[in-house]
């Protein structure tokens, strides 16, 4: 598929993706490229993140909670 291109039309290539998505910006899609492919290859696999499963899980405050009893007040 892309052995015709030769080398001054991928730099032409590269310099066009630049100029459209900017310096600041290529690092953030790569990076979000990347963990795209990551998540689809497990899903194709059907793999979990070990990660994810391990360890406590963290339990949420309730914001109610904050309203009810003010910043001050301990909780009941």
């Amino acid at each position: 598929m892309f052995a015709n291109l030769h080398l001054y039309e991928i730099i032409v290539i590269i310099l066009i993706i630049v100029i459209v998505f900017g310096g600041k910006r290529l690092p953030e899609l790569g990076k979000g490229l990347g963990k795209g492919l990551r998540n689809f290859r497990k899903g194709l696999s059907g793999q979990d993140d070990p990660q994810e499963n391990s360890g406590p899980k963290e339990s949420q405050a309730d914001p109610s909670d904050s309203a009810k009893n003010g910043p001050d007040r301990p909780k009941a």
